[in-house]
């Protein structure tokens, strides 16, 4: 079970994605510098223990309307090789675990082979704060035994009846203190 640390990271994870979100094809603001602000996600377990993966939901909120955002992430003791540059977010000092790698999790193979396991009923969502605790408001429905996972970057809220098969569901909050779920992948 992944262990969450109580400790500072420099530069933060919102720092780092207020630099690389602009620059992904996916980005739909127009802010060269978006005001993000934390909004939801969970955490998976790597069963070696090595890659820690979180599901992070960030909203920026310098557009009129807020844009919610799912950027899964790998946190890696070591720099990955064969992936593209636009893959990782970035390094950070962890107080604990000194330098992370911080990598987006469509391009890292233990991220992508946990979200498979998640969606085939083999995981088990974990509190995006809190060491060894599952989230159960992380939800699958019915389960994925295909190869071919797509990850909704830009998140639209649905109705509970509108969740629809093979999907996996979780929530997050709008700035404004208004609970929201949708698909994430």
């Amino acid at each position: 079970m992944s262990t969450i640390h109580r400790t500072t990271m420099t530069p933060t994870k919102l720092e780092l994605l207020t630099d690389w979100l602009p620059k992904q094809s996916w980005y739909v603001g127009d802010a060269q510098t978006p005001e993000l602000v934390r909004a939801g996600g969970f955490r998976l377990d790597d069963p070696e223990g090595a890659v820690g993966i979180e599901f992070m939901v960030v909203v920026d909120t310098s557009a009129p309307e807020p844009v919610a955002y799912l950027v899964p992430m790998a946190y890696r003791g070591t720099a990955l090789s064969d992936v593209p540059g636009e893959a990782l977010i970035g390094t950070s000092e962890h107080g604990v675990l000194g330098t992370r790698w911080i990598y987006d999790g469509v391009h890292d193979p233990v991220v992508r082979a946990r979200l498979r396991a998640l969606l085939r009923g083999e995981a088990i969502p974990q509190h995006q704060n809190e060491s060894d605790t599952p989230d159960p408001t992380v939800t699958v429905h019915g389960t994925d035994d295909g190869l071919d996972v797509h990850i909704n970057r830009v998140l639209r809220p649905t109705e509970a009846a509108q969740e629809p098969s093979g999907r996996l569901v979780a929530g997050w909050t709008w700035p404004d203190g208004t609970a929201a779920r949708g698909v994430l992948a």
